[in-house]
């Protein structure tokens, strides 16, 4: 097997198979030390700890090796609204009963003035905006992680080689192809060394030079729905007090992000080129950070959208050259881990059976719609009318499946997950009700309680919440008792 290109997508992807099927393998990754990782996502979400349980790699290792902070959460500033922010948190929000979730006991107790901020009865939402963390035997385990991209790498190359992969160092010139079947025989490298292989795995990026320069796969652009095509990207110094949250600040063509490591801060701008210039991109984000910057801001094009085949023939494209999503929700490392392992339960052990791909090929569209939709919920729910970009994005059309959530909620307050989203209820129900959508009704069942026995029922998860958070340490005295980092 050859795993076309490294970084995040190709270690990734060599680690896992050669630590879970390296007996069985032949596991060659070639990168070029002179082509540049793209580098955008430096934030992940929860499942990360499911990839890194599956390979045996060790919490505290793996984040003091990259620099690493803990994330409970996203914060968005001026999306709804300039001068409006909400917590988009992990974990789940109150108790939910057979016929509801809580959001439907919440709304009463809003409608009747006793209810508080739907974080209030989130552990994680709640500690997220106290700068407080923890992690501590038994406990349920709904945090991610603020990770040096280039770090997490080199990382999981060291466990790929240590487990059987080869790395090669070179370019590839030339796709050569099987003219019997169209599936890829070969990769000629700029040495003229030759890379045989019965698999490819495609993570050379957004030029997917197996999967769309090769093999012509097409690409399906969603710029209508998300129309932002381009980002700035610059370090800076370390943050004054990292806390446990990523900041996503809505500008007037786009966002910001804000990422806080351990000894320095990841920012961003991605943003419209309809709307904005690189140069003005560059300003606007240099205006807009915090301590010095540590190197030259980075312009990044990319194209939303989605391969309408993600394997093809002997080929599996797997990261950015699948397709892309911009990182507002941090979900491009989610999406290549379940490529990883949704090709491990699928992986051909007799040739390569058309049926195999096809269902390959189902799962990983539905869930690609899935988190498309979640992220175009941001801009379409939305107050804002200051510039073009904002007044676009409100007006403009969505799909189908994204205006069945919206009307669902606002009718009756239901919000559901289907098989294996990764969205769960609480999240579609923070993003909305942070958006500004309130739902004009609650489930009957809920009037089943008095009203003194709501309220008890409410403020009984508000305090355990509140005293739970209140024992927990601060986040970066957390961090260097737990996993300081390695590095100066």
């Amino acid at each position: 097997m050859v795993v076309a290109g490294g970084g995040t997508a190709g270690w990734m992807t060599a680690a896992a198979l050669s630590k879970l099927l390296g007996k069985n393998l032949d596991i060659c990754l070639v990168e070029s030390e002179s082509i540049g990782t793209v580098g955008v996502g430096e934030a992940t979400i929860p499942t990360l700890q499911l990839f890194h349980q599956l390979l045996g790699i060790d919490e505290r290792e793996v984040m003091a090796y990259t620099n690493a902070t803990f994330k409970l959460g996203i914060a968005f500033e001026n999306w709804k609204d300039v001068d409006h922010s909400y917590i988009h948190s992990f974990g789940t929000a109150g108790k939910d009963c057979w016929a509801c979730n809580f959001s439907h006991f919440w709304v009463k107790g809003l409608r009747n003035g006793i209810s508080h901020d739907i974080g209030d009865y989130c552990l994680e939402h709640f500690a997220s905006r106290q700068g407080r963390f923890q992690v501590a035997p038994r406990q349920e385990r709904n945090h991610a992680y603020h990770l040096d991209a280039t770090l997490y790498a080199k990382y999981l190359r060291e466990l790929a080689e240590k487990y059987g992969a080869m790395r090669i160092e070179g370019k590839i010139e030339d796709v050569q192809l099987d003219h019997h079947n169209g599936h890829i025989k070969a990769l000629k490298l700029d040495s003229g060394k030759l890379l045989e292989g019965d698999l490819f795995i495609d993570c050379s990026g957004f030029r997917g030079l197996l999967i769309d320069k090769a093999l012509h796969t097409g690409y399906e652009d969603w710029g209508h729905w998300l129309p932002c095509d381009r980002a700035v990207a610059v370090q800076t110094g370390k943050a004054a007090k990292p806390m446990p949250y990523t900041r996503s600040i809505a500008r007037e063509s786009g966002w910001q992000w804000r990422i806080p490591l351990q000894s320095r801060s990841g920012n961003g701008l991605v943003f419209c080129s309809h709307y904005m210039d690189d140069n003005d991109a560059r300003k606007q984000l240099l205006g807009n950070i915090e301590g010095e910057p540590i190197n030259e801001p980075r312009v990044i094009p990319f194209r939303t959208g989605t391969r309408r085949q993600h394997w093809n023939k002997n080929c599996i494209a797997v990261g950015l050259s699948s397709g892309f999503i911009e990182p507002l929700e941090s979900t491009s490392i989610h999406l290549i881990q379940r490529s990883i392992i949704r090709l491990l339960t699928v992986f051909p052990s007799n040739g390569i059976f058309q049926v195999d791909i096809n269902e390959f090929n189902r799962m990983v569209r539905d869930e690609t719609e899935n988190v498309r939709d979640f992220v175009i919920l941001h801009y379409k729910l939305t107050d804002r009318q200051d510039s073009e970009f904002w007044r676009y994005c409100r007006g403009m059309d969505i799909p189908d499946s994204l205006a069945h959530r919206m009307e669902m909620f606002e009718k009756s307050g239901r919000v559901y997950k289907y098989g294996e989203e990764l969205f769960g209820e609480t999240s579609w129900l923070q993003v909305m009700l942070g958006q500004g959508l309130m739902p004009r009704t609650y489930h009957p069942i809920v009037d089943m309680m008095s009203d003194e026995e709501l309220s008890r029922f409410l403020a009984s998860i508000r305090n355990y919440v509140r005293q739970k958070v209140d024992s927990w340490p601060d986040h970066m005295e957390f961090i260097n008792r737990y996993c300081k980092a390695n590095i100066g």
